[in-house]
């Protein structure tokens, strides 16, 4: 679950290694994100020389949780050494 005020890190080659959730798209009470869910961030840490820089804002796309996804087949989709991570690529989005 991804909410308002939540640090991710960045699984793509924007430059940006961190955001931070400001507003999760989708509706006006929409409280939270799963994968494949949009939602703006501000970048808090990026690379030097990147294209996006420190307090950007852009919006993201959740590509991966540590928390598993059903299937409607009923298998289990995880990985364990994720918390959150999200891309910045508009291509995604």
């Amino acid at each position: 679950m991804i909410q308002q005020e939540s640090r991710l890190r960045v699984a793509d080659n924007s430059g940006a290694r961190e955001v931070l959730c400001i507003r999760v798209l989708g509706g006006s009470r929409r409280r939270y994100a799963s994968i494949g869910d949009v939602f703006v961030a501000t970048v808090k840490d990026a690379i030097p020389g990147a294209a996006v820089k420190k307090g950007d804002v852009v919006k993201c796309v959740v590509v991966r949780t540590k928390k598993e996804t059903r299937r409607p087949v009923g298998r289990e989709l995880r990985d364990k050494r994720f918390m959150r991570i999200v891309s910045l690529a508009p291509e995604v989005l």
